[in-house]
């Protein structure tokens, strides 16, 4: 289903959009420039040595840098500037942003700012420069009509104040393989060995006829598989990943996995394998993947992360307790219009809903009716008077709770027990906005 704000929402146009007047004011009332850093001119490559050292990374070679640029096209990159700074070329603080599609539940995507890259040097904290620039790239995403925001974080307290919330959560598995023992399905088909650079070449077109498939994945730019597949020509220790296919009977390729080995020179019985991505179209190419990888010989642990809380993996194995599985907050969303995004979802229950939504940023907040009828469809409309309209629970809750709860990974009951949502009727609210399957997203950004 597409909303009619989607429709709305330029990618292009907001790559070259000046940056946001109110935060460019107030960063110059405190001496600092905010300015767009283009991709192609002489300033990327200092903006790529501020982003490298803000994540505690080595200073980019020339070839590094290079070949950031060469992938850098689809990002809106952001710097601010301090003019009384010895290195005045190099900025203080950095973001980049681009428009980029998040799947929701139901098996349809939206337009979504996708936000990278956010550092500031520690010369220059608690100036209020982070704040600049996350609300500024939120209100350039407002104007450039895009529904929602996302956001893989490195510190995870940093974003609930901007309204932003962890929506889908991630796992990290370590299996010991001799406990796990197989007992999932032996499809017919078979696993081979590939060179990861036709991993590269097939990977982004079974990426997008899966992705459909999990609440929070998202569309994935092409210099991300170069990441994965170790083929861009900077990459390090590239000839350690190994690539493997699953092709079923007619032959179609059905499922990609790469991983790399690291052996133990105490015991060359116990070494570890670590899965850097698994891709699998259905569930015959799941189970042949995963079974590959744990019936590797020499192989006494094998690690995964990024995978989804609810993995069937869990149930193909015959001692679960051979798997230790460590959660963690990975996916955040946040809200930018309410009506686009809901009209968006499916939902897993009939209902009305009438949700009073604040905003501390006033970019999303206000009153609305959801009626969800018995195919899972919702409309939005405006909610008028005091009272909720005759026969809708009525749900208050802040944009960070809304923007939680949005693709499914949390109940609005549970948060209603903390005490983060008031409803008339909590439960029957949550029934309305519950999703079959576990949000999920395979990758950081």
């Amino acid at each position: 289903m597409t909303s009619r704000t989607e429709d709305r929402t330029d990618p292009e146009a907001f790559l070259v959009a000046p940056v946001d007047p109110v935060s460019r004011d107030r960063l110059a009332g405190t001496g600092l420039e905010y300015r767009l850093v283009p991709v192609d001119g002489d300033a990327f490559p200092a903006w790529l040595q501020i982003v490298a050292r803000g994540f505690q990374d080595g200073e980019r070679s020339d070839e590094q840098v290079a070949a950031n640029r060469e992938r850098s096209g689809y990002r809106r990159l952001t710097g601010v500037y301090d003019p009384s700074a010895p290195m005045a070329d190099h900025p203080v603080a950095s973001i980049a942003s681009w428009i980029g599609r998040l799947t929701v539940p139901g098996g349809a995507d939206i337009a979504s700012c996708a936000i990278s890259a956010v550092t500031v040097a520690p010369t220059h904290r608690r100036r209020g420069i982070a704040r600049a620039m996350l609300e500024g790239e939120l209100r350039a995403a407002v104007a450039a009509h895009a529904p929602m925001a996302m956001l893989t974080v490195s510190e995870s307290t940093l974003y609930g104040r901007y309204g932003f919330a962890p929506a889908a959560a991630s796992a990290s598995w370590k299996i010991e393989t001799r406990r796990a023992t197989w007992i999932g399905p032996r499809p017919a088909g078979r696993v081979d060995f590939i060179p990861r650079e036709r991993l590269r070449e097939l990977i982004p077109a079974l990426h997008e006829r899966v992705r459909l498939d999990a609440a929070g994945e998202i569309d994935v730019p092409g210099g991300h598989w170069d990441n994965f597949a170790g083929t861009r020509p900077d990459a390090e220790k590239a000839g350690e990943k190994r690539a493997v296919q699953f092709t079923d009977e007619s032959g179609e390729v059905r499922g990609l996995a790469l991983y790399s080995v690291k052996e133990n020179h105490d015991d060359f019985t116990k070494a570890t394998v670590r899965v850097s991505y698994l891709l699998a179209e259905n569930s015959d190419a799941y189970a042949a993947l995963w079974r590959f990888l744990l019936e590797l010989d020499l192989v006494s642990e094998v690690h995964a992360d990024e995978l989804s809380v609810d993995e069937p993996l869990r149930w193909m194995i015959a001692d679960q307790r051979a798997a230790t599985v460590t959660l963690r907050d990975h996916q955040y969303v946040r809200i930018l219009d309410v009506p686009a995004t809901l009209e968006a979802r499916a939902f897993g229950a009939a209902g009305r809903v009438a949700l009073d939504v604040t905003d501390p940023l006033g970019l999303a907040g206000g009153r609305f009716l959801l009626e969800v009828g018995e195919d899972g469809r919702g409309r939005v409309s405006p909610w008028t008077g005091d009272d909720a309209p005759e026969g809708a629970v009525a749900v208050a809750l802040g944009i960070e709770e809304l923007s939680a709860v949005y693709l499914g990974g949390v109940s609005l009951a549970t948060l209603a027990a903390a005490g983060r949502v008031q409803s008339s009727h909590a439960a029957a609210a949550a029934r309305v906005f519950a999703w079959h399957t576990a949000p999920k997203l395979s990758i950081w950004y």
